[in-house]
């Protein structure tokens, strides 16, 4: 009997073509797409560059019927926007900058996903991310980036558990872009030419205040230069992030001025030239580990940064050269070359 796999088919190429891969592969596969957010007014907003949005449950319907394997939808509203929206307006309110893309791999599609794939009797389950996996010498898995330097999502992965990462496959990680879509054209896939998800799937159009809008009143309050001097006023914290320079309404001229600090008690926005920006140690909470902890390590701070050579010691990144705007809430994800060794949750810098 062929082993069973559940394939979380968002209604996008790279999930179509893993779930293809796996059909030519021999298993037996299901498809199930999440659906995790359906837009309260959705004529506000027609577009195609939605991760997840709710037209892609009919192309990943259509996508199953060609291969031939049972498809389903598993409703995962409730949890999405506990574990994913709210979680996002927080981090905002608070004069953080949230990763939604993280805790939505995190709590829904590694967790609420994985739990429903098991009560289909699945033996693994696979996505459209472009990661790899391995087993190391004593057996344990490990998560690699994926080939394609431009599409790698393994900075969004590291807090899986091992069981999780055991359990997983990832079809398209050893591919190229250009070679996911040459597999969807030789399936006469429907998606084969789909455009590339652009916005997260609860902030059409890429205006995350008009979503912290919705449950967070603007609250007034200074804005300061990095010597402590009023220069301003804002109309609320969680309208800024750290590197931000347009909206500032600080007026002058001379020196760029940016987003350099947002505290969230005192509801203060600092304001400080390029340089102000640099930061040479990032203190992190929340250390998650895939693999045998170490001091020495690169790091990479948002998804699309290089990483940087660092040293950990007592939950303190050490640097070895300035890393630029750096924001409280922002993942730090630690690699040894292409696998990837855990991460953890930037607290503080200096």
């Amino acid at each position: 009997m062929a082993e069973r796999v559940v394939v979380g088919m968002s209604g996008g190429v790279d999930s179509s073509v893993a779930a293809a891969l796996l059909v030519e592969q021999g298993y037996e596969v299901i498809g199930i797409t999440m659906r995790l957010w359906t837009e309260a007014r959705p004529e506000d907003y027609t577009g195609r560059s939605q991760c997840c949005a709710i037209e892609d449950i009919g192309d990943a319907r259509r996508v199953a019927q060609r291969l031939g394997i049972p498809h389903y939808t598993l409703n995962l509203e409730r949890p999405f926007r506990k574990f994913v929206v709210d979680q996002f307006i927080d981090e905002y309110a608070n004069g953080r900058t949230p990763n939604p893309c993280l805790n939505c791999n995190t709590f829904i599609k590694f967790d609420a996903f994985l739990e429903r794939a098991r009560a289909l009797g699945a033996d693994w389950i696979a996505t459209g991310h472009y990661a790899r996996t391995q087993f190391g010498s004593n057996g344990e898995p490990q998560l690699l980036r994926g080939v394609d330097q431009d599409k790698d999502q393994s900075y969004f992965l590291y807090t899986l558990t091992p069981e999780a990462l055991a359990m997983t496959r990832f079809p398209v990680g050893g591919l190229q872009k250009s070679d996911v879509r040459a597999v969807a054209e030789r399936h006469s896939l429907a998606v084969a030419d789909k455009p590339e998800s652009a916005d997260i799937c609860f902030v059409p159009g890429g205006d995350y205040r008009a979503v912290v809008a919705t449950k967070v009143a603007d609250r007034p309050g200074r804005m300061l230069d990095v010597e402590g001097n009023e220069i301003g006023r804002h109309q609320g914290i969680q309208h800024f992030t750290i590197g931000q320079r347009k909206g500032l309404q600080i007026g002058g001229g001379g020196e760029r001025q940016f987003v350099t600090d947002i505290d969230a008690e005192s509801n203060v926005v600092t304001v400080g030239s390029a340089a102000d920006l640099l930061v040479n140690r990032i203190e992190l909470s929340d250390i998650h580990w895939l693999s045998e902890p170490t001091e020495e390590l690169d790091v990479q701070i948002r998804y699309r940064s290089s990483p940087l050579s660092a040293r950990l010691e007592d939950s303190v990144l050490s640097l070895d050269q300035p890393a630029r705007a750096v924001a409280r809430g922002q993942a730090a994800v630690f690699y040894d070359g292409d696998r990837v060794l855990g991460g953890g949750t930037v607290e503080s810098t200096s």
